[in-house]
């Protein structure tokens, strides 16, 4: 088995892969709310996965998307909405488990909660959050809210656009962030060349999934490349226990899953 990264964060410990909740609990619970964070907690994570996005009105909120659509009974991009207009939505209108026969949490009070209610209900849950607005940029008041729960030390930061990582680290350096998308493709890269060493990047864990399309990124050899930067690595979304057992085995240090409960089972720490 490689040898697991020693990160000055707590995003990976030996021998055995911590289990993020991703979007709280989405295989069970609408994505993103409050009851799907709380599931997950209640069973046991290592930590909550999320996205944010800031309203018009300057409120940071929890959703994946950047338009409403998918997730509530409303339209529209999340930027373009004040926060009590958000707070009318139905976060639960959409969630299915049978290919749309039964909508189960419609009219069930589920909503798309705040960065800050976030932070005040799982205190000690450490949060993997994804910067997923990029425009108007959110770094200022993220960064602030973080500074006003103390959460410095229990968050670790990543985004699909490489500007808003680079900010974020410029703007909390003392904080963990995810390798940016150019980041992780540069080490898988040296890692196929055998040149991991020379990485040079920044961040505390790399965050990709086992699969690119048809590129198989999460191997033993990249795991061993990831580790001897002395990075974490956390794989996405991992719903199958055989592919938790697996990966598990090859040494990775976090697996992100829409079914935390399937992988506390597996390893025996479901609560």
């Amino acid at each position: 088995m490689p040898a697991r990264a020693t990160p000055t964060h707590p995003f990976a410990q030996n021998g055995r892969p911590l289990i993020l909740g991703h979007r709280g609990t989405a295989g069970h619970l609408p994505e993103n709310t409050l009851p799907s964070f709380q599931q997950a907690v209640d069973w046991g994570v290592d930590g909550l996965e999320l996205d944010i996005h800031l309203t018009a009105d300057g409120v940071l909120v929890v959703c994946h998307d950047e338009f409403v659509d998918r997730t509530t009974n409303g339209r529209g991009l999340i930027k373009e909405k004040t926060l009590a207009e958000l707070k009318q939505l139905d976060a639960g209108y959409h969630w299915t488990s049978d290919g749309g026969q039964t909508f189960p949490f419609r009219g069930q009070g589920f909503t798309i909660p705040t960065l800050e209610e976030v932070f005040a209900a799982f205190p000690e849950r450490w949060i993997n959050i994804d910067m997923k607005q990029q425009e108007p940029p959110l770094i200022r008041p993220f960064i602030d809210l973080i500074h006003r729960y103390g959460r410095e030390q229990d968050v670790m930061v990543g985004s699909f656009h490489a500007a808003a990582v680079d900010a974020f680290r410029r703007g909390l350096p003392e904080a963990a962030s995810v390798a940016s998308l150019p980041e992780t493709r540069r080490l898988f890269i040296l890692s196929r060349l055998g040149l991991g060493r020379l990485y040079g990047g920044g961040g505390q864990a790399v965050q990709p999934s086992e699969y690119n399309g048809r590129l198989h990124v999460v191997t033993p050899r990249f795991i061993q490349a990831v580790h001897r930067c002395g990075l974490a690595l956390h794989v996405w979304t991992v719903n199958d226990p055989a592919d938790m057992q697996r990966l598990a085995a090859w040494g990775v240090d976090g697996l992100i899953t829409d079914y935390p409960d399937r992988a506390l089972r597996l390893f025996g720490r479901l609560l």
